[in-house]
């Protein structure tokens, strides 16, 4: 065999073996995905060669990829898109043209991106609002909320705390015509997670009268503190969401500082006298038995004490919502909750339904068993996935009956 043969069976070779994925056979375009989960994971080598030569911090080179999809607000026959502000927190506005005279729904949306990346203005976050605007007559608000590394928990939680409160203001709700009654707030991933939580505290807020009438979460990530569950070690290295960038995500939100990252990939960073935390994620207790798959449920070791009295906002409800305490998920509204199949954080959806179920509120659980975390973000040019496609419909379709 000659040299240039050589040559060209190797890098045949290289090129197989780095765009192979081990996907499963049943999900939904698969080799299509394998070819974007090439790009996320070369996307990936290139911002820990960056970060290791001191070039830029990861999220940056992450940032600046995401960057390129970021699109402006373009206004149509359909509906008007503007960027303004509610409450100095900035925000990608929808109004339908249609119907001008009666009451309309609205969504408040956040984006996912693991707290790190992403923004309203991603070409697929904005296609889904003019979707849902268009499709609905609705008014939505998707939120630009302030990211790690520069900005840590809270300031991600408190932006869209800011953004919902504002908003739900009889005044405001009354300025664009939203009836009262009808008011969403939905998010997927690290945006489920401030859907969540926000869903949560504003429970409690004396001054907030008017209520959510739905939640909706797509895959959110719900809880810091076992890290090792069955859906962690399942779906490790799948594609989009693999273990290794979601622990990464997590410990960005509260710290630059890398001890975080290290204790959460040895699941031993809740120190000891947060232990009965522990109750809330006991996935023995919260998962449909086939989703243990044979697995044994094992408590996460201790951590120092250290990292929780340092960062301990990785133990609070505000940034997990699967801890708070029953008596405060017992006034949530209706909710659907998202999971898929082949995703690091399926376990946390399944356990969330369980809870709330537990304690008497609603529940519309669709599990999609042929589908990876992130489907959402695939529902346009060049990258359309069946999976993104009749998720987003299902999601229009849900909010149209139900809100």
């Amino acid at each position: 065999m000659g040299g240039k043969s050589l040559c060209l069976l190797i890098a045949v070779v290289l090129i197989a073996y780095y765009l192979y994925s081990p996907i499963p056979e049943n999900v939904e375009d698969r080799w299509k995905l394998m070819f974007i989960s090439a790009a996320f994971r070369t996307v990936g080598h290139v911002a820990t060669l960056a970060e290791n030569l001191g070039l830029a911090h990861h999220m940056e080179i992450l940032m600046m990829i995401t960057s390129m999809e970021l699109t402006a607000p373009v206004s149509d026959e359909k509906v008007t898109v503007m960027d303004t502000e509610f409450n100095g927190v900035p925000v990608r506005l929808y109004l339908p043209k249609g119907q001008p005279d009666s009451l309309r729904r609205a969504v408040i949306y956040i984006h996912g991106g693991g707290w790190c990346v992403g923004g309203s203005a991603m070409e697929p976050y904005d296609v889904l609002s003019r979707w849902t605007s268009e499709r609905l007559n609705a008014v939505i608000i998707s939120v630009e909320y302030r990211l790690a590394p520069k900005y840590h928990f809270p300031v991600q939680f408190e932006d869209v705390k800011t953004v919902a409160k504002y908003f739900l203001q009889s005044s405001v709700l009354k300025q664009y015509n939203v009836d009262p009654s009808r008011v969403c707030i939905a998010g997927d991933s690290s945006g489920g997670n401030l859907a969540a939580a926000v869903a949560q505290q504003l429970l409690d807020e004396p001054d907030v009268k008017v209520k959510f009438k739905i939640q909706v979460l797509f895959y959110p990530a719900l809880q810091t503190i076992d890290l090792d569950l069955p859906s962690y070690q399942d779906n490790e290295n799948m594609p989009i969401l693999p273990k290794s960038l979601m622990l990464r995500f997590f410990s960005e939100y509260f710290t630059t500082d890398i001890a975080l990252n290290k204790a959460m990939e040895a699941n031993q960073h809740v120190p000891p006298e947060q232990s009965h935390l522990f109750k809330f994620v006991n996935w023995s207790n919260w998962l449909p038995e086939q989703f243990k798959k044979g697995h044994v449920y094992t408590s996460p070791k201790h951590g120092n004490s250290e990292l929780g009295q340092k960062y301990p906002g990785f133990l609070d409800p505000r940034a997990a919502p699967l801890l708070a305490d029953d008596i405060k998920l017992r006034g949530l509204p209706l909710t659907y909750i998202v999971t898929c199949q082949y995703d690091v954080l399926r376990d946390d959806g399944l356990m969330y339904v369980s809870r709330l179920r537990k304690v008497g509120v609603p529940v519309v659980h669709d599990h999609v068993e042929n589908a990876v975390h992130g489907a959402l973000m695939f529902i346009t040019s060049p990258f359309i996935l069946n999976m993104g496609q009749r998720m987003t419909n299902n999601y229009i379709d849900w909010l149209d009956k139900n809100l």
